[in-house]
């Protein structure tokens, strides 16, 4: 029998070798003897071939899983979302190209080796949200691999790093005004759009003529099922709405460009952007923010879920990440809530109106 523990584990776990080949499992029991007759069990059925090693399938190696199971999966299941395909395409690249995981078989990769991947990454700067991108990709590996049934038992929890930059940014009305002011027409057109309506870059770029209908932004497609939505245009993005399409000059987009694509895209204002920032004399931030800033505005004047709708988020709790309250609108629901406590005390406290001389009831001995 050999039970051990783990350093940093309660659990007792069993190791031997069966037909050449190493078991190691963990037991999730604190008893030892418990431990150790779940291995003597473990044995006996191995013996009895009830789960017998020549008969179990062969685990693949990271590598074979991602080329023969999961790429094909990504190609199939997200051929009308290019994005998510480029995105689950670059994390799998990118982890492949570390040969101690990609030659490690699945079941076998551990948070060591996990851990000496992120190593490489940070060796060359990376950003730790690009890094948890790549991370997320491998979870959902080990994730499919367990549903599948490639793997007997779920593979080690793969961790996210701490320390990742939120999109927490949010405009002020006076760095919006002095944003706007330095950019070209196109850009200030897209800013205007994204701020006044929540939406996704991606959405704003991909803007046709039909999709506006009866003073709406309407959004026939997105990340889930509730980005579908319909979004109230203001008059300033009505009056761009309508001079984008007298000259568009038979452009099936609002907002064309010279792309593979035919309408702008990121690349498109990158540039421009920059410029804006540099010369408005802002720190840079990202497109994105327009969007923070626009969900920030209107939280304090709706009900959560008319905001999540208008958000097109499928989980509250991300409506929640996208709003930051401004320190004006702390200071407002303050006050309030003091002046409705003061009314609230000063209906059951207030004094009561002497009664004139004279007018008390009598009172009997």
């Amino acid at each position: 029998m050999a039970v051990y523990k783990q350093p940093k584990s309660k659990y007792w776990w069993y190791k031997f070798v069966w037909n050449g080949r190493p078991i190691r499992e963990s037991t999730k029991q604190t008893n030892m003897r418990v431990a150790e007759q779940m291995e003597a069990a473990r044995r006996t059925q191995l013996a009895k071939g009830e789960v017998g090693i020549r008969d179990m399938a062969r685990i693949p190696t990271l590598a074979e899983f991602a080329e023969e199971r999961f790429r094909p999966f990504v190609k199939a299941t997200f051929a009308a979302k290019p994005k998510t395909q480029v995105y689950y395409e670059n994390g799998l690249n990118n982890l492949l190209a570390f040969d101690r995981l990609a030659d490690q078989r699945i079941d076998e990769i551990t948070g060591e080796l996990v851990a000496a991947y992120v190593a490489t990454r940070n060796a060359v700067k990376l950003e730790i949200s690009s890094i948890n991108r790549e991370l997320q990709v491998l979870r959902r590996m080990f994730n499919l691999a367990y549903e599948w049934k490639v793997v007997e038992r779920p593979l080690d929890r793969v961790r996210m790093l701490k320390g990742e930059n939120q999109r927490d940014r949010v405009l002020t009305s006076q760095e919006e005004k002095r944003y706007l002011g330095q950019t070209a027409p196109l850009l200030r057109d897209v800013a205007t759009v994204l701020v006044d309506c929540s939406l996704r870059p991606e959405e704003c770029f991909r803007l046709k003529p039909v999709h506006i209908q009866h003073g709406n932004l309407e959004i026939p497609w997105g990340k889930t099922a509730n980005a579908v939505r319909k979004i109230p245009m203001t008059p300033r993005v009505d009056a761009i709405i309508k001079a984008r399409d007298r000259s568009r000059d038979g452009s099936p987009w609002l907002f064309p460009a010279p792309t593979a694509s035919g309408h702008i895209e990121p690349s498109s204002l990158k540039k421009q952007h920059a410029k804006a920032c540099r010369l408005a004399k802002l720190d840079p931030f990202d497109l994105y923010t327009f969007r923070h800033t626009c969900l920030t505005r209107w939280a304090p004047h709706m009900d959560v879920f008319t905001l999540q709708y208008l958000a097109g988020h499928s989980d509250i709790r991300t409506t929640r990440r996208y709003v930051h309250p401004q320190q004006q609108d702390t200071l407002k629901a303050m006050a309030r809530a003091r002046k409705a406590q003061r009314g609230h005390t000063s209906r059951h406290t207030a004094k009561k109106t002497p009664k004139p001389k004279g007018t008390e009831s009598p009172v009997s001995n």
